[in-house]
């Protein structure tokens, strides 16, 4: 048992008083049971019936009557401009997250991904801020790719554009 305030719902609209918030990154927007801490240092346990993408939802609501916001955290992300339609295409060939803009795609920094836009012609920017990517199918869920940031490809370049699996 805890003595933390425990957030077993989520609210779809913000209250006219919140607690508290809590910044998380695209992945830990993604969460089932967790302990977090807000900004104002409210600690309190989320503990949900399944996993779920905060990002269709406001925030948490806490047993004991009390809310928490959630907002996006800054991350390091790459702004894609070009033939955005063409390259669009290419981001979800390979399963990345991709936030749609009307001028820009932002992805999150992979180096293989940016190294293949580039190569299609795109023009790649750093910048940090919140990651916000297009559902998956229907509007709802998660774009669920893999991560080339965990793992050395020995300084050599490879394509995509086929399926494989990282050890």
């Amino acid at each position: 048992m805890t003595d933390l305030p425990v957030a077993r719902r989520l609210l779809s609209r913000a209250p006219h008083e919140v607690a508290d918030r809590v910044a998380l990154d695209y992945d830990a927007r993604l969460m089932r049971r967790k302990r977090l801490v807000g900004e104002g240092g409210l600690a309190f346990l989320v503990d949900l019936a399944e996993v779920t993408n905060l990002d269709d939802h406001w925030g948490f609501a806490l047993e004991d009557g009390r809310a928490v916001g959630v907002t996006p955290a800054p991350e390091a992300l790459a702004e894609v401009t070009g033939d955005l339609a063409r390259l669009a295409w290419h981001i979800g060939n390979r399963h990345t997250p991709c936030e749609i803009g009307p001028a820009a795609l932002r992805i999150r920094r992979d180096h293989v991904i940016e190294a293949m836009l580039a190569r299609l012609g795109a023009t790649l920017t750093p910048v940090t801020g919140p990651f916000r990517p297009e559902g998956g199918a229907y509007g709802k869920g998660r774009t669920m790719g893999h991560d080339h940031g965990g793992h050395d490809h020995g300084g050599h370049d490879h394509d995509h554009s086929h399926p494989h699996a990282h050890s």
